[in-house]
């Protein structure tokens, strides 16, 4: 069997996360998340729109970690998402971890909005 390394190029992995905090790239972030192109963000929750916002354009789907278990987001966040042309993606936080590195490992534009497991 041949492996292959990935590669994330300037991205940011998450390299793994437990109860309240995320290890990305490197480093221990406490509380929620925001994980954008251009770095790591503390999260204020679904009422917190200024800092996702600001990624259209910038990015063409945003993974929201909803904690440990899947759950519905509320409209008021996600339909300006949608709006500004940002797809959302809403699944449980270990899903949401995961599918943000194989998609940064494919080199796509994205971002993740991560609460806490």
């Amino acid at each position: 069997m041949k492996l292959t390394e990935v590669t994330f190029g300037r991205g940011l992995p998450i390299e793994g996360y437990g109860p309240g905090f995320f290890r990305i790239a490197g480093a221990v972030h406490r509380g929620a998340v925001l994980i954008a192109p251009e770095g790591v963000l503390g999260w204020g929750g679904f009422d917190d729109t200024v800092g996702v916002l600001g990624l259209a354009g910038q990015i063409d789907v945003l993974f929201v970690g909803t904690g440990p278990e899947i759950a519905p987001i509320p409209a008021e966040f996600r339909a300006p998402l949608e709006a500004a042309g940002v797809g959302v993606e809403i699944m449980n936080t270990p899903a949401a971890c995961r599918s943000h590195n194989v998609c940064l490992a494919e080199g796509r534009r994205i971002a993740a909005a991560l609460l806490p497991v």
